[in-house]
């Protein structure tokens, strides 16, 4: 496989840091908020977890906006614009002494929806035998940001509490502009507002093909049902572990272990996924554990390690579910609907989060800690009821074939259809999206068995006028 170039290395890197850093506006509350939240002026529980929530409810409603404006007025204005809103949310948040300040703070933090534009901006930067690799980088930073901010939250909420947190996110802000402006590289013109890339950009007239997919449904509900599941947890967790007498001060101690641990669960199953058992059948005895885990949780008795185990359980499931389901609805989707489709799989991630925070903290209020957990391991059979009309998907990747100096804009339509009647008779090639507006074709493919002579074989042939 070929290198990245300098400036794909400097962009990976970069941008991964500003994508990450953008995430710890959510994850770093999950472990603090239901302890700290008590100490607000009218908090409940139930406000206590929409104040967790509501960030994800906020991104819900504008993660296709946000990409669609980086379409048109370019990825970094989008993107400082939305950093802009996460600082200002995380200040009133840090200012605030009561539950209702820090609601509206979380809400304006989630209001900052850049994770379509990062991406964009990513695919701008790009070549296309090296995007696969680019968002794969930014998805391991993702991860890494969960696992890096489950442990920090308890460590900084013992030094310096909640408004704390929220500055230490409003800084995190900040050095994220900086480095969009001083790091990142920037991207053609041409390319960032005139040619938006399917594969990343959002198209309306295409959502409702999508929303009916069927195999992409049950991914949509999954990942919905996942991240309620996991902010759910994350309400009643830390209250668990006071009331199974672990410190505070410990908190952090338990959720490394547990992380750690938790390879031992995802490295297996996330190698079977890929030869062996199959994405399906992976998927289905991760949902199995993350059941078994809410239930581990919701019975474990007051010793450390069974505590940890349990967290393990749960750590180690969840991971391999978020490893697979983003990749799945990749391999779905139509070819030329693939922006579409992850633009409904990150609304239905976030309107998760936001429905688990409001569910647990109804739950921790109404029903009890251990109840939760039994309510939630239900959820995940759910789930699996959903999943059950899932058929396997191809290992199928994404394509972009250059057409700069074909002429596509002065073919026929005659000419361009028998282009992609070419492109769709070349070995590997599953599907084909060509339009004659733009200068690439948009492919799907299996990668081993894909003859690329043949490919440009065909837009020779088309150039000269065959």
């Amino acid at each position: 496989m070929a290198a990245f170039t300098h400036l794909e290395r400097r962009a990976a890197a970069s941008l991964s840091l500003v994508y990450a850093t953008r995430m710890m506006g959510l994850f770093l509350l999950l472990p603090v908020m239901s302890i700290l939240g008590q100490d607000l002026a009218g908090a409940t529980p139930l406000l206590i977890g929409l104040a967790l929530g509501i960030y994800g409810l906020c991104q819900a409603i504008l993660q296709i906006p946000f990409g669609l404006m980086s379409d048109r007025y370019g990825r970094k204005p989008v993107i400082y614009f939305g950093l802009l809103l996460l600082v200002a949310g995380s200040l009133i948040a840090a200012a605030s002494d009561s539950i209702w300040g820090v609601i509206a703070g979380r809400a304006l933090q989630g209001a900052g929806a850049i994770s379509a534009a990062v991406m964009a901006l990513a695919a701008d930067l790009s070549r296309d035998n090296q995007r696969t690799k680019m968002m794969a980088i930014i998805g391991a930073s993702i991860g890494l940001s969960f696992i890096v901010s489950i442990m920090a939250g308890p460590l900084l909420m013992n030094y310096m509490g909640l408004p704390g947190i929220f500055v230490v996110i409003a800084l995190s802000g900040v050095v994220s502009a900086l480095l969009v402006r001083f790091i990142v590289p920037e991207p053609e013109a041409a390319t960032a507002i005139q040619q938006p890339n399917r594969d990343f950009s959002v198209s309306f007239s295409e959502l409702g093909a999508i929303v009916r997919h069927p195999q992409l449904r049950r991914l949509d509900v999954g990942i919905l049902l996942l991240h309620l599941v996991i902010t759910a947890t994350f309400v009643c967790v830390p209250l668990g572990l006071i009331a199974r007498e672990i410190p505070v001060t410990e908190h952090w101690l338990v959720y490394l272990t547990a992380c750690l641990a938790s390879l031992l669960i995802m490295v297996p199953l996330v190698g079977l996924s890929e030869s062996g058992w199959g994405a399906r059948k992976v998927m289905i005895v991760a949902i199995i554990g993350l059941a078994v885990a809410e239930l581990f949780i919701s019975l474990v008795g007051n010793h450390w390690w069974s505590v940890v185990i349990s967290i393990m359980l749960f750590f180690g499931f969840l991971n391999v579910l978020e490893s697979m389901l983003p990749s799945l609805v990749s391999r779905i989707a139509p070819v030329a609907s693939r922006g579409s489709a992850m633009g409904v799989y990150s609304t239905s991630q976030f309107l998760g989060a936001f429905l688990g925070g409001v569910l647990g903290g109804w739950m921790v209020g109404s029903i009890g800690l251990q109840a939760a957990h039994i309510v939630l391991a239900l959820l995940c059979l759910v789930w699996l009821f959903a999943v059950r009309g899932m058929t396997e998907p191809a290992k199928t990747s994404s394509y972009q074939l250059s057409l700069a100096g074909v002429g596509v804009n002065d073919k026929s339509a005659a000419g361009v259809a028998d282009l992609e009647q070419c492109l769709r008779r070349v070995p590997g090639v599953i599907d084909v999206s060509l339009t004659a507006g733009e200068q690439v074709a948009y492919l799907k493919i299996m990668r081993k068995q894909l003859d690329e002579d043949a490919l440009h074989a065909c837009v020779a042939d088309m150039n000269n006028g065959r």
